[in-house]
């Protein structure tokens, strides 16, 4: 075929592609209007809720949780999804200018943009003003006066936020980021010290050299998070967060790929794939087979995050409890220092507005606002008291036959019940960590260990959507790094590591790292200033 042909015939290709899009946009609409009209004629305001995320799934009508919030709301909430993680359903309604009543995204998401654009939500501000003042109370000021635009208004709400004085108030705030190790394996080395390069080499080492199989297949001295088009995490920020490699330095964003002390912990990395302990495996395998292989116990240690291995860990933990993967001290930087492990700043994880297409702006205003009070939040984490819970000296505790429930049968619990994290959209991780119920003992120690090294990381999230020139340019140098990355690990020997790393420097400056770099740091003072 010509290329002219070809080039047609994308055209056509991708013209249907939208159409079909289009046309599944107005059948999800459609759908969730039949809902609503149901909804209506029982005397219950219908909200149709879209939550943009592919995993997603929250409608569980019969549920406890759901039957409280319309008898305490009389809303029916109706939640939709998109059906894949590159979905343009979103992107379609939006164009449409037909969206449903409440949304919730990622701030990093180019449809986020475009709707404050195209000022397609209302100013929650106002909907509060003239309907339900109750937002004031029920939200954070320092909060709302980050997501406060330069018109005044809040269009949008986070959850699972922490602000600064959080820090100073709390001590029980988790990070993610953890580095793991199988207890058993550990243990029958020695519990070596990890902390330095030669005690990391040496304890990978041996345990590869002690125990080559487990369970039948072949041990993976070193696991982590998936390799992506445009990062590792865990051979990167990970590891960063570990070495406590800065993110500034002179109130510049500093850059923490190339920093002298992360390079040298990659040197040792690519000497031990010299020796045979990087398994081929680590840069092929996606999150299903990397979840299978942690259930199979394959993994010696692991820079991951504490909360995906949850289903994984209680599995050995009922099996086996000398095999659960345990948080241990890795490798740390030459001083000595603490970790600096991040979590969630005031900028939150997703966010939530109210889309003008919202023919209830009142009813969608009061239903936030009731999910964010501190009755909604323990409705929506432990359930209803007397129910699910109870309340011992003044504390609520789940009733023993509920915790077996969410430990051995899951999707009956989200079916029945619907508490625990189901509906997190407007989750507010400080109200919720005062009602927090003990967790199981493997995940306990997870958690608990990262007490200690949590840190505010708020002032360096930085957004960069590729709906800008600037936001592609930081897509490309993210894949240029991602795979240098792989390159380094897999080096021939030190020469080829610094060939490797030299030609990536000079690649990165003729894309525009300056121009990235110097975006990064006016939006760290920005958000230092907010």
């Amino acid at each position: 075929m010509k290329t002219g042909g070809k080039r047609g015939l994308t055209i056509i290709l991708a013209l249907a592609t939208a159409f079909l899009a289009a046309v599944f946009a107005v059948i999800l609409i459609r759908h969730g209007r039949e809902a609503d009209r149901a909804a209506g004629q029982k005397g219950e305001t219908p909200l149709t809720w879209y939550v943009d995320y592919s995993w997603f799934n929250g409608n569980y009508p019969d549920s406890l949780v759901y039957r409280e919030i319309r008898e305490k709301t009389g809303t029916r909430i109706s939640f939709q999804s998109p059906t894949e993680s590159n979905d343009s359903t979103l992107g379609s309604m939006i164009s449409s200018r037909d969206l449903p009543d409440i949304i919730t995204m990622s701030p990093d998401s180019a449809e986020y943009k475009r709707l404050l654009a195209e000022k397609q939500v209302y100013p929650l501000n106002s909907l509060a003003d003239l309907y339900d003042t109750s937002f004031y109370d029920v939200t954070d000021s320092e909060v709302r006066d980050y997501y406060t635009g330069s018109d005044s208004n809040i269009y949008a709400y986070p959850n699972a936020y922490y602000t600064p004085e959080d820090f100073q108030a709390e001590n029980n705030i988790a990070s993610n980021v953890v580095f793991l190790v199988r207890k058993d394996i550990y243990e029958a080395i020695g519990s070596p010290d990890m902390t330095t390069k030669e005690g990391f080499h040496q304890a990978v080492k041996k345990a590869a050299e002690t125990f080559p199989e487990t369970g039948g297949d072949v041990l993976i001295p070193i696991g982590g998070r998936p390799f992506t088009d445009i990062s590792s995490q865990s051979f990167d920020e990970y590891l960063q967060d570990f070495l406590a490699v800065p993110y500034e330095k002179d109130g510049q964003y500093y850059d923490r790929n190339t920093d002298p002390e992360y390079l040298s912990w990659l040197r040792l990395f690519r000497q031990m794939n010299e020796e045979g302990l990087l398994a081929p495996d680590i840069f092929l395998d996606d999150q299903v087979q990397i979840n299978e292989n942690i259930e199979k116990g394959r993994y010696f240690c692991l820079f991951y995050q504490r909360t995906d291995l949850v289903d994984q860990e209680l599995a050995r933990y009922v099996s086996n409890p000398d095999s659960v993967y345990i948080a241990i001290d890795g490798p740390k930087n030459e001083a000595g220092d603490p970790y600096v492990l991040p979590t969630n700043g005031m900028r939150g994880w997703t966010v939530t507005m109210v889309s003008k297409s919202c023919e209830n702006p009142k009813a969608a205003i009061r239903l936030i606002d009731f999910l964010l009070s501190e009755e909604g939040q323990k409705l929506c984490y432990l359930g209803k008291e007397g129910e699910t819970y109870d309340v011992v000296d003044g504390k609520p505790v789940l009733k023993e036959e509920i915790r077996d429930m969410m430990r051995t049968d899951r999707m009956t619990y989200n079916s029945t019940i619907c508490a625990d994290y189901n509906l997190w959209m407007l989750m507010n991780l400080r109200i919720q960590n005062t009602m927090k119920q003990e967790a199981e003992p493997p995940l306990a120690q997870m958690e608990e260990w990262t007490y200690p090294y949590s840190a505010y990381t708020g002032d360096y999230d930085i957004s960069l959507p590729e709906s800008t020139s600037l936001g592609r340019k930081y897509l490309k140098l993210q894949e240029l790094w991602c795979g240098a990355l792989k390159q380094l690990l897999i080096a021939k020997d030190d020469a080829d590591f610094d060939r490797i790393l030299s030609d990536y420097r000079k690649e990165r400056q003729e894309m525009g790292y300056e121009e990235v770099l110097s975006e990064k740091t006016r939006q760290l003072q920005a958000n230092r200033q907010k």
